[in-house]
């Protein structure tokens, strides 16, 4: 195991319990997560609910083999406070954002509940395979007390897998954002090479790391001090083996360019792009990822 560092941010690592027949990886984030935040003046609940999934973000996307694979969780709802929710993970890269009513949201409670947030929302969590070249998305409804609860009935529906997911947001000692997550899996059987059918949701080895995994607190996972692998030993230190597979390093990643934009642009009819146009020529474009603007010429954005 790692001895702990001064600061260990911005990674997630893997790890398995061969005895246990558990595997699980853990995070957490910071600058990234202060540099996502800061580009968007979000209110304190819109903020949390953001860090949590990016969070949950950085773990799902960490499980993905090849830099080219690409794990998109996206929350939405028909007529809820919270419109829209996006947050991607590709390479280690993580980018999110949050599209919301702000006169409903002031209206609410300062934590206010999933349900108060999305109402009758959805989660999709959409993983794209680079190195098998499959596609595959889950969509749960958000009905349960929390993101993490909505995320372990994505698993439990869409892959008949039990799984705990543990979500926690806090603040450094200079009041930057910190956010930490946990999520341990029980390997079916299918994984040796038999039907998936043989999974047993209350499998006594599940139990077991699912009650373990259930005590870690949001103060550990937000704790800068404590090294990712620090925190895995304090969970199953009792445990016969517990196998590191390697850390991931995180990174704010923004995919958004002039040429790409360029690109877009030039799929609208001529009239629409010029109508797009101010009195100087330029046709700005906000990315809704890194509320950058890019300004490009109305003749640039021309097929």
């Amino acid at each position: 195991m790692q001895e702990p560092t001064a600061t260990d941010l911005d990674r997630a690592i893997g790890f398995t319990i061969p005895d246990r027949d558990a595997r699980g990886r853990i995070t957490r984030l910071g600058p990234v997560l202060d540099s996502i935040l800061s580009a968007h003046a979000y209110p304190p609940a819109i903020e949390t609910l953001l860090a949590e999934a990016l969070a949950l973000t950085a773990l799902l996307g960490s499980t993905l083999k090849g830099e080219e694979g690409q794990l998109t969780l996206q929350a939405q709802t028909q007529n809820g406070v919270v419109r829209l929710m996006v947050c991607d993970f590709k390479a280690g890269e993580l980018r999110g954002y949050v599209d919301y009513d702000a006169e409903r949201l002031a209206a609410l409670p300062e934590a206010p509940s999933l349900f108060a947030l999305f109402g009758n929302g959805y989660l999709a969590i959409t993983f794209d395979q680079a190195v098998t070249g499959e596609r595959y998305q889950g969509i749960v409804p958000l009905d349960g007390e929390s993101l993490a609860d909505a995320a372990q009935s994505y698993f439990l529906q869409s892959e008949q897998i039990p799984s705990l997911v543990r979500l926690g947001v806090g603040r450094d000692a200079a009041g930057r954002p910190v956010a930490g997550g946990l999520f341990l899996q029980h390997l079916p059987d299918g994984e040796e090479g038999r039907d998936r059918i043989h999974t047993r949701l209350d499998h006594p080895q599940w139990q077991h790391v699912e009650a373990l995994g259930a005590t870690m607190g949001a103060d550990e996972l937000t704790d800068p001090a404590l090294a990712l692998e620090t925190l895995v030993w304090r969970l199953f230190n009792e445990e016969r083996e517990v196998l590191v597979q390697g850390s991931t390093a995180m990174s704010r990643g923004c995919r958004c360019d002039v040429t790409y934009i360029q690109q877009v642009l030039s799929g609208f009819p001529e009239e629409e792009r010029r109508e797009m146009a101010d009195e100087n020529g330029l046709i700005t474009v906000d990315c809704a990822f890194c509320a950058t603007k890019f300004p490009v010429p109305f003749e640039a954005a021309l097929s």
